[in-house]
């Protein structure tokens, strides 16, 4: 999942791809490179971010997707807005990426109808403003995959069956760097709830706290965070680097299929 940011405040490259122009050109240099999906957001969540009304969102996104969608690839939205999804879904998104795990009012009625739409829960403690303040848990795995379970089982309840369904244990979203290395040792635990797994981790402060290397400079510890999650059962990775990730996860795939022809 090739990340495209049209923000002028995301933690890694805001405003690089402010512009609705600049932003397809990044999405279909990602498309070149290999992306098997693109998840396309107007409105930062990085730690201390401030929301955007729905218009400036809106305004943000809308010409992107929609010229993005005739691309092939499928094109999902990060957004936590029932309005914004709607519009979303009707301009041809095919995934919506929702932070707040469809908590916010109206918004699990904004995609339960829409049967071919997938959706990403993600779990955050807190929000965007302070969720790195403090973050507590007392036994974080079991924490955030009874929460991820928690709504799974609503959204079904609503009628959104589980093909539909992503989760996404959230690194960095309410974490600590020991959150968030537990969280990527024991990834496997969240395939217990028979969903595919997405792990962001790209570019995150968590490497930068491991590698002291500044956001720009988190290329090779990204690419080593992706693979690990893989590893540890995760179906979907959201990087900024899309190359370098295909290439690392093209020599894990090689060497695993290798084990099973030698079987």
């Amino acid at each position: 999942m090739g990340i495209v940011n049209i923000t002028p405040d995301s933690f890694s490259d805001g405003g690089l791809f402010f512009s609705a122009q600049q932003a397809i050109t990044h999405a279909n240099r990602l498309i070149s490179e290999g992306a098997d999906i693109l998840d396309i957001g107007g409105e930062s969540t990085r730690p201390g971010s401030q929301q955007v009304d729905i218009d400036e969102e809106l305004k943000r996104i809308m010409p992107v997707l929609e010229a993005l969608v005739h691309t092939g690839v499928p094109i999902s939205v990060d957004t936590s807005k029932p309005e914004v999804m709607k519009r979303a879904i009707a301009a041809g998104a095919q995934m919506i990426n929702d932070v707040h795990a469809l908590c916010n009012p109206h918004a699990l009625e904004a995609v339960a109808a829409n049967a071919h739409v997938k959706i990403c829960l993600m779990h955050m403690q807190g929000m965007p403003q302070n969720m790195q303040a403090n973050p507590q848990y007392t036994d974080i795995v079991t924490e955030v995959k009874n929460f991820l379970q928690q709504r799974v089982q609503i959204a079904e309840a609503w009628g959104i069956s589980k093909d539909r369904l992503v989760i996404d244990p959230g690194f960095g979203f309410g974490k600590t760097l020991q959150h968030n290395l537990t969280l990527l040792n024991r990834l496997d635990k969240f395939t217990e709830l028979d969903v595919p797994v997405l792990a962001g981790l790209s570019r995150k402060s968590m490497l930068g706290a491991i590698t002291g290397n500044a956001v720009h400079h988190r290329l090779h510890e990204s690419v080593a965070a992706a693979l690990l999650a893989v590893i540890k059962g995760a179906r979907i990775v959201r990087v900024h680097d899309v190359k370098a990730s295909k290439d690392a996860l093209a020599v894990y795939h090689a060497m695993i299929q290798q084990n099973h022809v030698s079987q």
